[in-house]
């Protein structure tokens, strides 16, 4: 696959207009996080909405900017709405990003249904490297929401995904790749800290909903780019006292404070392609 540079002056541009149209992000995501993930697109400019209720999810879908389904906790009714959503996206043409946490063995209903979202035209498909492989065809699954594999383990995984479902899959890990099937952008920002607070991959996935809201013309660089300000923003916020309980409300403070020069300053010191 052919490496993709992703620049500074990119993820200032998408992050400058999340900022500017203020995308509205619908969420049926899991009812562990729901408060991180509206902090967090707070945080980073973008619009929140909560509506997980079927005979509802769809309609709100057809207006929204973007739609996040993340299966952290596939209720009969979240799972009910999640179709129902997607259903009028993709009728739409609102952007949706599906987000299939801790598919695998261990969990065969939500499973099911990310395997079955998924060939429903996802703009961007957003897992570890062990949701990914499941949903690739490759790998039964990591412990929970652990991963057991590696990022660079499953990119071919991915790549084939991304061919087959039209999607971009981004694989979250020390070094998150992304992939539109073709091309990798490879982010190496972070902290293991996002491992130690509640939503923090589940955060992210929304925060990929608002850029591909804003940008749905290139989910490739809109997944890039939102994965770019998050992690570096994480990085940030994780030089400060060590521990989780402080580093979630700096991160907050340093998702609503990122822009070009600190953009500039991360990438310069490490980049964002390999």
């Amino acid at each position: 696959m052919r490496q993709l540079s992703v620049h500074a002056d990119d993820v200032d541009r998408l992050l400058e207009r999340v900022r500017r149209t203020a995308p509205l992000v619908q969420c049926v995501t899991n009812t562990v996080v729901q408060n991180v993930t509206t902090n967090a697109l707070l945080a980073i400019g973008a619009s929140p909405a909560m509506v997980d209720v079927a005979e509802e999810s769809g309609g709100f879908a057809r207006a929204a900017s973007s739609l996040l389904v993340n299966l952290g906790t596939a209720t009969p009714e979240q799972r009910a709405a999640a179709r129902e959503a997607v259903d009028a996206a993709r009728d739409a043409g609102t952007p949706w990003v599906l987000d299939p946490v801790a598919a695998g063995a261990l969990l065969p209903v939500r499973t099911a249904l990310a395997l079955d979202l998924a060939t429903r035209g996802p703009a961007v498909i957003r897992g570890n490297a062990s949701e990914i492989a499941v949903l690739a065809g490759a790998g039964s699954g990591g412990r929970g929401t652990d991963a057991d594999r590696g990022v660079d383990e499953v990119l071919p995984a991915a790549a084939e995904l991304a061919r087959r479902t039209g999607a971009v899959v981004a694989v979250s890990g020390p070094v998150d790749a992304i992939t539109d099937g073709e091309r990798v952008a490879r982010i190496p920002h972070g902290t293991p800290l996002l491992t130690r607070i509640t939503g923090g991959g589940c955060a992210l996935g929304a925060v990929v909903a608002a850029f591909a809201g804003a940008a749905p013309e290139d989910p490739l660089l809109a997944a890039s780019s939102a994965v770019a300000a998050y992690t570096i923003a994480a990085e940030r916020a994780a030089e400060g006292p060590a521990g989780p309980g402080s580093f979630q409300p700096r991160f907050l403070d340093e998702l609503a404070a990122v822009d070009g020069s600190r953009l500039a300053v991360a990438i310069a010191r490490e980049g964002v392609a390999a």
